[in-house]
């Protein structure tokens, strides 16, 4: 059965937005072991989802990019970005939404069905596992009912006191085991979580 995989960057003390969504606060320059985690996680998996409000930023932004480095100079930062990019844009992306019943852009789709149902479904398809990104109440409502298999937490080197969390839908407590843990030279420290198999 597919799994689904959470990457979510989140300070130290647990805050994954600021008050009104800033992301000033992520580091951004990753290192290349960072990069050699990152990239491999996304690449397990064949498929994106994503809440509502973190698609229209989401989709659009790697879409853009796409479209404004199509004529690459051969500068590598700019060939990694591209490469990249074109990647999240290449991958089927499912929005969830209770009310939009289409979603522009490339290789999306929209899912307004009932969220544990839908998600159930997707796990027992076909095909690699599935990563989700964001944005904070969809990922707030997979955890709140047990759906995510795998968390990467990426903790950025700062605390802000007061912001976004994702655990506050949280109804009990929810045991999880610890995969590995890891410190990369950019301040980022990378925790991957499992749930136990029952």
């Amino acid at each position: 059965m597919r799994k689904l995989k959470l990457q979510a960057q989140i300070t130290v003390d647990g805050y994954f937005a600021g008050p009104n969504g800033e992301l000033d606060w992520r580091t951004w320059n990753w290192d290349d072991k960072l990069k050699a985690f990152a990239h491999p996680l996304r690449d397990t998996c064949d498929t994106i989802l994503l809440g509502r409000k973190m698609a229209e930023t989401f989709v659009s932004h790697f879409e853009n990019t796409v479209n404004s480095l199509q004529t690459k100079n051969n500068d590598k930062a700019l060939d990694e970005t591209f490469t990249y990019a074109d990647r999240m844009v290449s991958m089927p992306k499912i929005v969830f939404s209770k009310t939009m019943k289409t979603f522009n852009g490339r290789n999306v789709s929209v899912e307004n069905g009932d969220l544990i149902t839908a998600i159930t479904n997707l796990k027992h398809k076909e095909g690699k596992d599935m990563i989700v990104y964001g944005g904070v109440e969809f990922v707030s409502s997979l955890i709140k009912e047990g759906l995510i298999d795998e968390f990467n937490f990426f903790v950025n080197p700062v605390m802000i006191n007061k912001g976004l969390r994702i655990f506050d839908l949280l109804e009990h407590k929810q045991k999880l085991s610890l995969k590995s843990a890891t410190a990369y030279e950019c301040g980022i420290a990378v925790l991957t979580f499992e749930r136990p198999a029952f």
